[in-house]
Order: structure tokens, then sequence, then C-alpha cells
């Protein structure tokens, strides 16, 4: 098993180019971060609209499929169920798909919009930009994010379970490329790399925002020591997490995780403003249902404005990058759904628990500074990382809730990482639901380099800059992705498809039933 992984192409190609910009990145720094400058403006600027166009495309063709004959057939035989409970499973979704990075931007976001409104026209810190300020929060983290991680593992979910095939991003592809090795290793190599870099984005991001609670809640400075000691200790209960293997460690922390999650948001909504939140949820759903196609194609060429590519782009590409990562493992625990349920369940619930999410810790915020005068928005422009605990600062157990909250966010980089160690080692050892241990801490290791390396170069911006240029190739990807699963949806025999097996197992007995009488 070990001899074979380090023979692997896959393996060897996407592991040397990590390492390689980890020891760029550590001896010069400066040089490091200057190129991954020009390569950001340079991604952002001529390519916005290809991220734009793409996630929007996805989004109508899964609202498609979902009410398509197709939505009947199960990934997995037939007569196959769920390997996990719904609770479970969502759990694991939520937390692999966005960890502690909803915690990061469910106060940092709808302050950052409300202190600078994104629309023009709207007076900063007004009620109108506090309404602009929710529409917005939702839209990013709304369907368009778990559509992208939905049509990867769509993809590799049929053909893992219901073809029996392995579950890489280049088998995927094969009715539309073909099986040439060399492609298919420059795919998987590629699907590797931009995983890497977009795990990294959220390990900084959670980083980040861990370092600024331990900086409120014990005074430790935001730093960088502070911030590689962290990842250290992340990176040895991720390891720890990962070598107890996917029922047991990811199970148990993504069960944990949500449920402290809804024991933060259900004080937060008790003890906050209650009515107020509610009404805000109410009023930013209608607002994200009725501007989404304008802010999904949203693009600033008369202005020469840089809002959309600093935030939605950067999101978009950010949920590019994770792709192939959050699509594989949402894959991986979604065996025995139909396509339906698998649509509905990856596209639909997590979002809905985000949108709660922003509406209850966000709407604290906001009626906060709104109707007290206090000054988190001004807090989050100057350090965005302490949007949440400066929230926390005025509400009742102040200490013990960023306590809590620090567990939070160490337990979601934990899963997060947890669960890519695992998904990045299958795509390194050809698809094995069983990869070797000493893989695992390969890119256990190289993951955590890379995320210190980027917060070493450049903090949040280098972060942004290593999703938005690795996620480049893979939208390319994604469209190709969307024309395989209609080629292999097509050549579906029409059998029991069309009717789900319950219900045809129920006609059955009831037909054998009427005949015995």
């Amino acid at each position: 098993m070990h001899n074979k992984f380090w023979k692997n192409p896959v393996f060897l190609i996407s592991s040397i180019t990590i390492f390689i910009l980890v020891v760029l990145g550590a001896t010069l720094p400066v040089r490091f971060g200057e190129v991954s400058n020009v390569l950001y403006n340079f991604t952002q600027i001529n390519f916005g609209w290809l991220y734009l166009l793409t996630v929007f495309a996805i989004i109508v063709f899964l609202a498609g499929l979902t009410l398509s004959k197709y939505g009947a057939i199960r990934l997995g035989g037939d007569k196959s169920r769920p390997d996990y409970p719904f609770f479970t499973w969502i759990g694991m979704l939520f937390s692999a798909g966005f960890g502690a990075s909803l915690v990061f931007w469910g106060i940092a976001e709808p302050m950052s919009h409300f202190f600078t409104s994104p629309t023009t026209g709207v007076a900063n810190q007004s009620v109108e930009a506090a309404r602009v300020a929710m529409g917005y929060s939702f839209f990013h983290w709304g369907f368009s994010q778990w559509a992208v991680f939905g049509i990867v593992g769509l993809v590799i979910a049929f053909l893992q379970f219901r073809k029996e095939k392995d579950g890489l991003v280049s088998t995927a592809l094969e009715p539309v490329v073909g099986s040439n090795k060399v492609v298919k290793g420059g795919i998987d190599s590629f699907a590797v790399v931009a995983t890497v870099m977009g795990i990294a984005t959220s390990l900084g991001l959670g980083i980040l925002q861990m370092g600024g609670g331990l900086e409120a809640v014990f005074g430790l400075k935001n730093g960088i020591p502070l911030q590689m000691i962290i990842i250290v200790v992340v990176f040895g209960g991720y390891m720890l997490s990962s070598s107890t293997g996917l029922n047991k460690g990811i199970r148990y922390l993504g069960n944990f995780n949500l449920a402290l999650a809804l024991l933060l948001l259900l004080f937060f909504f008790i003890v906050g403003p209650t009515v107020f939140i509610i009404e805000t949820f109410t009023l930013a759903i209608g607002d994200f249902i009725s501007n989404f196609i304008n802010y999904s194609l949203r693009l600033e060429p008369y202005e020469g404005g840089t809002w959309v590519n600093d935030w939605t782009i950067f999101y978009w590409a950010w949920a590019i990058a994770w792709s192939p990562f959050v699509g594989a493992f949402v894959a991986r625990v979604s065996k025995g759904r139909t396509i339906r349920e698998f649509i509905i369940g990856v596209v639909v619930v997590p979002p809905t628990l985000a949108m709660l999410w922003i509406a209850t810790l966000g709407g604290t915020a906001l009626h906060s500074d709104l109707k007290n005068g206090t000054n988190i928005a001004e807090a989050v422009d100057n350090d965005i990382t302490s949007a949440l605990f400066a929230t926390m600062e005025h509400l009742p157990f102040t200490t013990l809730l960023s306590i809590l909250a620090v567990i939070l966010i160490a337990t979601f980089l934990v899963t997060s990482a947890d669960s890519a160690t695992y998904i990045l080692s299958s795509m390194t050892t050809n698809g094995s639901l069983l990869p070797p241990l000493i893989v695992k801490v390969v890119w256990g290791v190289l993951m955590s380099a890379i995320a210190g390396v980027l917060l070493y170069t450049g903090g949040l911006e280098a972060l942004q800059t290593a999703s938005l240029v690795s996620a480049l190739p893979f939208t390319l990807l994604l469209i190709l992705l969307m024309v395989s699963i209609v080629k292999l949806l097509k050549k579906e025999p029409i059998t029991v498809r069309a009717v789900d097996v319950r219900q045809y197992e129920e006609v059955r007995k009831e037909a054998e039933k009427q005949n015995d009488d």
C-alpha cells in the first residue's frame, strides 16, 4: 500500500507543488507576496465574469435536475439506503462545508457591509445599509456556494456508488475528456492543489479568528507567533481525529460541532433581540430571493469599483477551490440518497442553517449598533477577526460565551482539516476509501504549512489570493462536469428510477395481497 502511493503521479506532482510553494513562501516572503498580488489582480480583473456565470449556470442546472425524472435515481443500488441518519448527515455536511468560515463571517460580513454599503446611493450605517448588508450576506452564504459543492459531489457519488468506480474528479470527467492517463493525472493534480489552497484559506481564517478570541479572552496578542502555535495545536487535533477514521472522529466531531453551534445560536436568539432577528430573517429571505439574479450576475464595468471582486468573486472562487474536497466528502457520506434528496439536502439545508446563523448573530450586532449606539461595525472595520467577540461584549456571560466560541472555532477547524486530510489522501491514492495513515500525515503537514506560509506572507489578502488563483483552472472543469453528468444520466436504463423504490415495494405487496385474497 505504502509503495503504491509513493509511485502515484498525482500524489507526487501535487505534494511537490505544495512543498515548493511552502519553501518559497517561507524563504522569500516578500517576493512571494508580490507575485501573489500580481496573480490576484490578473485573475480578478480578467476572469471575474467567468466565476459569476459558471456558478449561476450550476444553480440553474441543479434546479432542473431536481425537477426532472432523473431526480429519483439513487446514489447506489435501487434498494440501497442512506448510511447516516439525517441529523448526522447534515452535521457532517455543515462541518466540512462551512466550518470555521461561517463563524468567522457570520457577524463580520453583515457588519462590514453595514459600515461601508455595497450599494451606491445608500448611506453607510443607515437603516437601509443594514437591510442591504443582510440581504447580501444571505446571498453569499446561500445556495450558490453549495451548488458548486453539489455538482462535484453528485458526479462523484453517482460514479462511486452507482457505477462502483473510484471517486476521482478525473473519473467523473471521463465521459467528456476520455481516459488518457496523462490528462487524468493532470486533472486530479489540479484538483488536489486547488483543494489544498481552498482548505488553507479556511484554516487561515479560522486561525485568525481564534487568535482574535484568545486576545479578547486572555489578552494574548493575535500575531504570527500565536497563530503558528494555534496551527500546531489544530494539526495535532485533526491528525488524532483523522487516525480514528470516518465513522468515529469525523462523525462524532461533526455531531458535537453542530450541537455546539446550535447552542450558541439558541443563546443569541433568546438573549438577543428575538423579534428583530425573526423579522430580519424574513425580510432578508425576501431580499435574497428578489435580488438573486441581479446579485448573481452583478459586475462593475461602468463604475470601475472593486466591491464585487473583493466579496462575491472571492467567495465563488473560494467555493470552487474548496469544491473537489467538499464535493468528494459530501459524496462519501451521501450513499443511498436519491439525486433529488442529495441536491435538496446539500444545496438547500446547510445554506438555510447559515442564513439562520447570520440573521441571529449578525442581526444581534446590527440591532446593537442601530438601537444602542454601540460601535461593533467600527471595531470590525478596524479588525475583522474581532467581529464575534466584539458583539459578545454587549451580551451577558461574555467570558463564557467567548470561551465556547473559541472551542467551536477549534472543533470546526479540526473537522474541516480532518475531512480534508481524508479526501486529499483518497484523491492521491487512486480514490481509496481507506487511505493509509502515512498519506494523511503528509497532507496534514502540507496543509498546515501552506496555511502558516499564507498567514506569514500576507494574512487575509494572501489567503484570498490563494483561493482565487487556484480556482481558475478548476472553474473550467466544473463546466465539463455538468456535461459529464448529463451524458452519464442519459445512459441510465429507465426501469424503477421514475418511481421511488419504497412506493414500488408497496404497490407490489398490495398486488400480492389482493392475489392471495
